[in-house]
């Protein structure tokens, strides 16, 4: 199924993809026969042929085809090219591996761009001092948090045989194979093919919360555990290489959170009950994970007393420690073995956390027995020479603690509101909360923060919707008993709109105990509440809400008992749901800056959360490349970004692709972070750019908004020209499509939202009405074009933007687009709306070539160009079946289960082969 092209730099990976494509006709072949073989080489080799030479009649033959085809053969042609593209996924993940090792051969001849040694290095060229590299260490921090949000259309034992094939590719790279070895190879790679082939990959039923926590913890189990430590050591070993005069000490900049089980928006299926059985998953998981290290030491540190002197500390602490906490029947037998009997003892501390009295209270307390053999070790290790193991636990304890990932609890602005107006009206407080001004509830809200005394009634009944909140801050506080603070310290606030929506959260806590004031007016907080911008209004007045807040002296003393430490999450699916991507990316943008002046002004330290998606639409990208989107002088306050759906797969399924991202994330952190600490901000960024962008966005908002909510007839547009509501039905997420079930606009989620658009190729939400505002202001002189090419070569904001505006084009097709629009009814909304699609599509693909002064989309990204140029004739089947599927369903009276599974099938397979969906 596959062919080698020229031979080029990308030739190992053409070859993979032409093996992997050769394996799956073999098997296409003998469980479907050649009728089955020969029916998918001939779609796809037409296919192919109309992308090189666009010719109607063999794209009406086409048509005609696969109208044609008998159902039975239809769904076999539709897992053949969905299978293809997992291949092909796992192939260039492969080549990416390969690559990474070329460069490591070739030792400092070349260093591999956007790898830690290489950023290391350029500080050093640059004369950056080892003060300033530990000053920027300090307090750089990045978070990324795990999300459940349902765009990974992959199920999980699909992902495990995908792994499997990955591994077993990774393992033919190796050049020194023996002929019986490679054989053997490629006999196993036959058979995990013919397993994905005979996997049903679809969901009988939506994932429930506990599963996708299970997914979730997937991840940490096989790659982050061990990946996290080691990109902390390789920048550590970075730095002694290129500043061996320093002594170097890297503090953990880099972590991992989570949503899972806490993100209750709009998903009743996240109770307090499931958020406590998360916390509980999250704690046996990095126990077990402590338990196999501490097992793994104890069998190499064999080390007797009758060959090294062990320290006095460790002899007297295995003393104490086995009479206080080991029966003798579990005490390791050989006296002289000190470090064996000491691990023993480890052992069973950490197995009895959460049991009794014997465990480990804290991390700090594990921390401090394993700096203590290390400490007993190095006395008579040789010098210099790391004990890798255990430095690497001791990262991982420093990392994990006992809670393995810090868990986000997050909920709608409004269902607080409901919360709280019912609890002020049973102490007769004020009857109707929510009926008052704005500043009436900030001034009552901040009453009750300034009153020790409680508001809850013990023996009331409240509704469940507020038992259920109540509960929800009562199993915070907890869970800061039982796992530690770490465990929960943020509360995001869904659309927050205004001051009141954050003093809501903060009363609710003070409920719980979680923020106290005492009789002598002192302040206790452990609860981080941080608001969620979302919309194009929300982000417009969210630096006035943060500056009120910074202005209230009760607000002020909370964010004192945190550290002046304030965090605030930005949306990037509903302001460019809202607005459109051009004028949503902006406000961010500036949203940032402004908040930024303005918390430095009160001293107050900020962390920007970036709730970005995998899609374009959703801010989605490669990671590296969305750091290098926000402002630079930002970074020193810290960064958080969530990882969702399919970018979990793709970035963190294999090792060696979790540790690649990561590096180029941490790279990209220490150089702009260092260097921006070494000039003064006003070189960061051009007044002349500032005011080019405004007048873009402002043009952009106009046109994105005249269709979007001017138009009457839009919504019918969008219902009946993608898979909307065929997409309900896959079932791959726990959560809801919409808020409160609602059909309105305002209630969709994003996320289906860019799923659909982007399952039909027109990817509206990547890029329609950026081109309108390029145009208009670069139209205008000649100046102008010069200046958005200057722009696109000095502003990283500008280069992230317009890169991904050419993605999104590239992933768009104007040709399969026209025939969704054609499931549009009414022939005058069709030509129309798509008219104008059309038309934008054009002119933003003209503009975007004339500022990049390149002759096709993504000419400086060959590897991104050639990787979709590499899927589309793949993926045009499958749309194309989708759009003959969806005629057919929507005829009919009663829904048809085998057609609604080959729909679903095929949304699976062009979720597979555009990767970055949601």
């Amino acid at each position: 199924m596959a062919e080698l092209k020229a031979n080029d730099s990308s030739l190992p990976l053409r070859r993979d993809v032409k093996m992997l494509g050769n394996i799956l006709g073999e098997i296409l072949q003998y469980n479907g026969g050649l009728e089955l073989f020969e029916t998918v080489e001939k779609i796809r080799l037409k296919f192919k042929l109309l992308r090189e030479s666009f010719e109607i009649t063999i794209y009406e033959e086409l048509k005609r085809e696969i109208s044609g085809l008998d159902p039975k053969m239809r769904k076999q042609v539709i897992r053949a090219f969905a299978v293809y593209f997992h291949l092909i996924n796992i192939a260039e993940q492969n080549h990416r591996i390969r690559r990474r090792r070329e460069y490591q051969l070739q030792e400092d001849a070349t260093k591999q761009p956007g790898s830690i040694d290489n950023a290391i290095l350029s500080l050093k060229e640059h004369k950056i001092s080892a003060e300033v590299i530990k000053k920027v260490l300090e307090g750089m921090s990045l978070e990324l948090v795990i999300t459940a949000h349902p765009t990974e259309a992959t199920k999980r034992s699909v992902l495990e045989i995908q792994k499997r094939i990955a591994d077993l590719l990774k393992s033919l790279n190796n050049p020194l194979l023996a002929k019986k070895e490679r054989e053997k190879i490629e006999g196993s790679l036959i058979n995990e093919v013919a397993a994905l082939w005979q996997t049903d990959e679809l969901r009988d039923r939506k994932p429930t919360v506990i599963d996708e926590v299970r997914n979730g913890l997937y991840y940490f189990d096989h790659t982050l555990f061990d990946v996290l430590p080691e990109i902390h050591q390789e920048v550590e070993e970075c730095l002694t290489d290129h500043y061996p005069e320093e002594p170097w000490d890297v503090p953990a900049f880099l972590r991992f959170g989570s949503w899972i089980g806490g993100d209750r928006d709009g998903n009743p299926f996240v109770t307090s009950d499931v958020t406590w059985e998360t916390l509980m998953r999250h704690r046996k998981l990095v126990l077990k994970k402590y338990r196999e290290v501490l097992v793994e030491l104890m069998r190499r540190f064999s080390h007797s007393t009758t060959r090294v002197k062990v320290s006095e500390e460790l002899i007297e602490s295995v003393l104490n420690d086995e009479r206080k906490y080991l029966p003798e029947d579990r005490r390791w037998t050989v006296a002289e073995e000190l470090y064996r009997r000491k691990f023993a003892v480890m052992i069973e501390r950490v197995r009895k956390i959460g049991e009794d009295e014997s465990g480990y209270k804290g991390p700090e307390e594990l921390l401090a027995d394993l700096e203590m053999v290390r400490r007993s070790v190095y006395g008579h290790h040789p010098a210099n020479r790391e004990l890798k193991l255990m430095e690497k636990l001791i990262s991982q304890v420093k990392l994990f603690g006992f809670h393995l990932a810090t868990l986000d609890i997050r909920n709608h602005s409004g269902e607080h509101e409901e919360a709280i107006t019912e609890i002020l009206k049973k102490v007769r407080i004020v009857d109707d909360y929510k009926s008052l001004g704005e500043e009436e509830k900030q001034e009552l809200l901040q009453g009750l923060l300034a009153d020790p005394r409680p508001l809850l009634l013990l023996h009331e009944d409240y509704s469940k919707e507020t038992q259920e909140m109540i509960n929800v801050f009562q199993l915070i506080k907890k869970a800061h008993e039982e796992f530690g603070r770490q465990s929960i310290s943020v509360y995001l606030v869904s659309m927050t709109q205004s001051v009141s929506d954050l003093l809501e959260v903060l009363v609710l806590a003070k409920e719980a105990g979680i923020y106290r004031l005492h009789a002598d007016g002192t302040v206790e907080s452990y609860l981080n509440v941080a608001p969620l911008l979302e919309t194009i209004d929300d982000l417009t007045a969210g630096p006035k809400i943060i500056e009120t807040l910074l202005n209230m002296p009760v607000y002020r003393n909370h964010l004192q008992m945190l550290g002046n430490r304030q965090e605030i999450m930005l949306g990037y699916s509903d302001g460019s749901k809202d607005g459109g991507t051009m004028t949503a990316n902006w406000k961010l943008y500036k949203a940032q800056l402004e908040i930024h002046q303005m918390a430095r002004e009160h001293d107050i330290r900020l962390k920007f959360f970036h709730g970005r998606g995998g899609s374009l639409g959703r801010g989605g990208g490669p990671l590296n490349r969305s750091l290098l989107s926000q402002p630079a002088e930002t970074f020193g306050d810290g960064i958080k970004i969530t990882e969702q759906g399919e970018v979990l797969s793709s970035r963190y399924l294999l090792e060696d692709i979790a540790y690649r991202s990561l590096e180029q994330a941490t790279s990209t952190m220490l150089e702009v972070a260092a260097h921006v600490s070494t000039e003064s901000e006003q070189e960061i960024r051009d007044d002349r750019f500032v005011r080019a962008i405004e007048e873009i966005s402002a043009e952009s908002l106009l046109k994105y908004q005249s269709l979007v909510f001017e138009d009457k007839d839009f919504l019918t547009y969008f219902n009946q020209a993608t898979p909307l509501n065929e997409i309900g039905e896959l079932n791959i997420g726990s959560r809801p499509m919409a808020r409160k079930n609602s059909a309105k606009f305002e209630n969709l989620r994003a996320i289906p939202w860019v799923f659909a658009w982007t399952q039909s190729r027109q990817l509206l939400p990547g890029w329609y009405a950026a081109g309108t505002g390029l145009e208009s202001f670069a139209g205008k002189s000649e100046e102008n074009l010069a200046l958005l090419r200057e722009m696109y070569e000095k502003w990283p904001f500008f280069r992230s933007t317009i890169d991904n505006l050419q993605m999104a084009l590239m992933k768009a097709d104007i040709t399969t687009a026209r025939e969704y629009a054609a499931l549009v009814e009414d022939e005058e909304i069709r030509d129309r709306i798509f008219g104008n699609i059309e038309d934008e599509y054009n002119k933003t693909k003209n503009i975007l070539l004339l500022i990049t002064e390149d002759e096709e989309l993504l000419e400086h990204s060959p590897n991104i160009r050639d990787s979709v140029k590499r899927r589309n004739p793949y993926v045009d089947p499958l749309n194309f079946i989708q759009v003959e599927l969806i005629k057919e369903l929507r005829k009919m009276d009663e829904p048809d289960e085998e057609l609604m599974t080959q729909v679903l099938l095929t949304i699976s397979g062009i979720a597979a082969g555009l990767r970055n969906t949601g």
